[in-house]
């Protein structure tokens, strides 16, 4: 089945050209495309996609804001920011708001599928030189060493992986175990790091050297 793509964004041209190249592409299908996203709660419901798009600047209800909001009610349907604004402050909103990846729209038509396709596999899209910020704004843990402690050894073996830029599907497959499995291990890493999205869990390991 294709996967279903939720867009959100007030800039129509943009949204138009995103959904016209993504229909173009296998494997996808658009859920719905819309200026705002005052009602992504009952969208999601409604809709049920597998992934969202989500502009930072929109009225009403911004990009960051409306993240927040989809964690509430989900806290593993994949949210990748899409967005003109590469600085600190919104990539670290969007971050621990729970996005899953955050992709800049001068990029977007390049970038975007192979996003898609690598977030749903359990992976962490950002655009390059998003990256590159990510280290310096993830805020030292206060107690590295009780951190290290508390994830088990197998736990440090997928947060490695994820740190090597591995999908979920990918770690099942190297350490054979099912995604299930990884899934669950993941959760738990998130937890005793106090982390919503693979991409801090990336951000904070390397960070405070916990692999």
């Amino acid at each position: 089945m294709p996967a279903r793509i939720l867009l959100y964004d007030d800039n129509e041209a943009l949204r138009n050209s995103i959904c016209v190249m993504l229909m173009d592409e296998p494997g996808f299908e658009i859920a719905a495309s819309m200026s705002n996203a005052e009602t992504v709660e009952t969208d999601i419901w409604e809709l049920k996609p597998d992934v969202i798009l989500m502009d930072i600047d929109m009225p009403a209800v911004n990009g960051v804001e409306a993240v927040r909001r989809v964690r509430k009610i989900n806290s593993s349907l994949p949210v990748i920011m899409l967005t003109v604004f590469d600085d600190n402050e919104n990539i670290f909103n969007a971050i621990c708001a729970g996005a899953s990846g955050y992709i800049l729209k001068r990029y977007a038509l390049e970038e975007l599928p192979a996003a898609i396709n690598d977030v749903l596999s359990g992976g962490a899209p950002m655009t390059g030189s998003v990256a590159k910020k990510v280290l310096q704004m993830v805020p030292q843990a206060g107690n590295t060493e009780q951190e290290k402690s508390d994830l088990s050894k197998r736990e440090t073996e997928i947060l490695q992986f994820l740190v090597n830029g591995y999908s979920y599907k990918m770690i099942a497959s190297e350490i054979k175990i099912s995604i299930d499995t990884v899934r669950f291990h993941i959760k738990k890493i998130y937890d005793k790091l106090h982390v919503h999205s693979a991409t801090e869990a990336v951000s904070k390991a390397i960070r405070d050297r916990l692999v």
